[in-house]
């Protein structure tokens, strides 16, 4: 929490993003998340949560219902290595279709929601579905002091833009920004109203220590500072002042470039930004200290560790020389939690003990 706070710890936080299930299962028996940050030294990130619409939750995802947003889904296929779904959804001003594939390790769409212009107005009929507070509590609780509890705000992603992508395709979503960006600021208007109400109703008063927006359409290998600065800034900046006013701190992932639009993410009022990832996994980061001496004036700083060719692919002894480079350039004067730059599924364990144990080595 110091480090969140920009302040400075006694020792340097280490953890890793959103523990997968795949190599909880895979690698470590079947055993929990937290088990999994306790057995390797690390300190506890624990993602809270809870099925509501989002296409890549596990499983078959419980659909928020309302009388005028009724959802049927169709399971073409449900194997741990292969789960089809088909959704249909029925509003008063017609119906609306979209189709996903996933795997062990992820969803993705192989057909979009949005597939005319007019269909935005039927997602004026999407409920807004409650956070139950009492599970969070009883989350927050049990993780104690062992680390921190992140939180979400509703949707596919937690950004509007980032959303958007979801529902449209990112491409589609690049061209209406230019053909038509007055259709695709009510686009991103008409989630922002509905994720406010989330933050006001279900996000005030629950026990989070971090809450996660942004996501990775809006990086900087995706799209250009310029239609950032348009279609993402002013509706995170509501977000964030929202989460604000309920009382967290937000967390602006950005999972793929984000040189160009460092100045830009500080200016939406995030406390702390991620996933800082360097060229090797897809990102543009190349000079860290640039970034500290930038974002890291203005915001805490959360990632960094490529958690592919360093820390699943490398040996311990690159990884420990990767740790002390992180922590000599982001770790400067506090304000960082070294993290995996995004999600990893094959990491052996005495990669992970090295990464652990390098890390917590490194003192203020």
């Amino acid at each position: 929490m110091r480090a969140l706070h920009r302040e400075l710890p006694d020792r340097l936080p280490v953890t890793v993003h959103q523990w997968q299930g795949y190599h909880l299962n895979h690698y470590l028996g079947g055993i929990s998340d937290l088990e999994a940050f306790r057995i390797f030294g690390m300190d506890a990130a624990i993602q809270y949560f809870e099925s509501m619409g989002q296409f890549w939750f596990p499983g078959i995802p419980e659909m928020p219902q309302a009388a005028d947003w009724r959802v049927e889904i169709e399971v073409v296929k449900n194997e741990p290595t292969q789960r089809i779904l088909r959704y249909r959804v029925t509003t008063p001003k017609g119906d609306l279709t979209y189709a996903t594939e996933g795997n062990e390790q992820t969803t993705w769409f192989t057909e979009h929601t949005i597939k005319q212009p007019e269909d935005i107005e039927k997602l004026a009929y999407v409920p807004v579905p409650k956070l139950d507070r009492e599970m969070v509590a009883k989350a927050y609780d049990r993780l104690g002091d062992a680390g921190i509890l992140r939180g979400f705000v509703w949707g596919d992603q937690a950004g509007c833009w980032q959303h958007a992508c979801c529902l449209a395709g990112t491409e589609e979503m690049i061209y209406a920004a230019h053909d038509h960006p007055e259709w695709t600021h009510r686009l991103l208007q008409l989630l922002l109203d509905k994720k406010l109400r989330f933050i006001e109703e279900s996000l005030t008063g629950a026990k989070f220590d971090l809450v996660e927006t942004g996501g990775g359409a809006a990086s900087s290998t995706v799209i250009s500072p310029k239609l950032f600065a348009e279609f993402c800034l002013p509706y995170d900046r509501q977000m964030h002042d929202a989460l604000h006013r309920a009382g967290h701190i937000a967390v602006y992932h950005t999972c793929g470039g984000m040189m160009g639009i460092l100045d830009v993410i500080a200016d939406s009022g995030a406390d702390a930004s991620e996933t800082l990832s360097p060229p090797s996994i897809g990102g543009n980061i190349a000079d860290r200290a640039a970034v500290k001496s930038t974002l890291g004036r203005r915001c805490a700083l959360i990632g960094g560790m490529d958690q592919s060719s360093v820390l699943t692919s490398g040996t311990p002894e690159r990884i420990r020389r990767e740790v002390a480079d992180l922590f000599g350039t982001y770790g400067a004067g506090g304000g960082y939690i070294m993290s995996t730059a995004d999600h990893f599924f094959d990491a052996p364990a005495e990669n992970l003990r090295a990464y652990a144990e390098a890390a917590r080595a490194c003192g203020y």
